[in-house]
């Protein structure tokens, strides 16, 4: 079971169209690395972000909370960019591929 738990998101990557057209690059690489940097003893296959705008210190900042689907695990994180999204993502682990893409495209 530890073993499976190091592959998990470990496969190759795909994005969907939806989130190709509307979440830039730098975004979707963040989203990769919380889900590979995360400290949890059990990786759902379900990975969630909420992603919205909030204002803190005078600016608008971009919100990321990330949750899994069966495990009681969530982290929020607010990060200054340019622009702001608000959309909820699914990155899902089938276990030969991973695959990020908006929640209506699901």
């Amino acid at each position: 079971m530890f073993r499976e738990m190091m592959t998990m998101f470990t496969g190759d990557k795909y994005c969907t169209p939806g989130i190709r057209s509307r979440i830039p690059v730098y975004l979707q690489n963040i989203l990769w690395y919380m889900i590979e940097t995360m400290v949890v003893p059990h990786k759902d296959d379900l990975q969630v972000f909420q992603l919205e705008g909030v204002y803190e210190a005078g600016k608008w900042k971009q919100k990321i909370v990330h949750s899994q689907a069966q495990s009681d695990y969530s982290q929020s994180y607010a990060i200054c960019t340019k622009s702001i999204f608000t959309c909820k993502i699914f990155v899902i682990d089938d276990r030969t591929h991973c695959t990020m893409l908006l929640a209506e495209e699901y």
